[in-house]
């Protein structure tokens, strides 16, 4: 078994389940004692949010690329960003490195290829929903079409990830919000959403809607174990 790095603390309520399911797959896996090899670097997520907000990607390039460093030198054969946003920077940290970066994107769109799922909702961060660097990649690499909420939608879904989700709030307001949102995506035609930000998954489950939902921790969590079993 390799060693996963899990860059984490964007939040660290995403961290936690990071964690948690990366080691139930394992014991699913290999049953037992077993239990996945594992470093975590968890970065104080008030740091990263404000330079996010000024738009100051180049330090959080900087300032993530030191913490995977940190990790590959404590013994990690892979790196693995527990955030959707902070992919952003995915190509920075990974020439700052010489372990492979598992990306939190293809491995969603590879779920969603295998499901026959060419058009997707995508909910997350207004910089996930809006920027290139997560949509384009959707696109441009696996030939996704991507529909995202209208402007306030974007606001609404982006607002409670910061100021609720992030900090433990589980509202049920929220939650009807969102799924208002999902609904709304439906009828642009999306056959899935992808929950685009790693604490989405808190506020809302499969069981509230029919159409197939893309938590993308979960994803991720999981092609991480795939890698550190040598099963891809």
């Amino acid at each position: 078994m390799k060693t996963i790095g899990l860059l984490g603390g964007m939040s660290w309520q995403s961290s936690v389940s990071y964690y948690q399911t990366i080691n139930q797959e394992v014991h699913r896996r290999l049953g037992g004692l077993n239990s996945a090899k594992l470093i975590l670097n968890s970065v104080n997520f008030s740091l990263i949010e404000q330079l996010q907000h000024r738009g100051e990607w180049g330090e959080t390039a900087r300032l993530l690329s030191i913490e995977a460093q940190n990790i590959e030198r404590a013994g990690a054969d892979c790196l693995v960003i527990g955030t959707n946003t902070m992919h952003k920077v995915a190509d920075e940290i990974q020439k700052a490195i010489d372990i492979p970066l598992l990306h939190i994107a293809d491995a969603t769109a590879v779920k969603l290829k295998q499901d026959g799922v060419e058009t997707t909702g995508l909910l997350g961060t207004s910089f996930t929903m809006e920027q290139a660097f997560y949509k384009g990649r959707l696109t441009d690499k696996f030939g996704l079409s991507v529909r995202v909420p209208d402007e306030r939608g974007r606001a609404m879904v982006h607002s409670v990830i910061y100021n609720e989700l992030c900090q433990g709030k589980i509202e049920a307001e929220s939650k009807s919000g969102y799924l208002d949102v999902i609904y709304g995506l439906v009828e642009q035609g999306a056959q899935g959403i992808i929950l685009g930000c790693t604490e989405i998954g808190l506020l809302v489950q499969q069981a509230d809607v029919e159409i197939p939902l893309y938590d993308t921790l979960d994803i991720h969590a999981k092609a991480a174990v795939n890698w550190a079993l040598g099963d891809c």
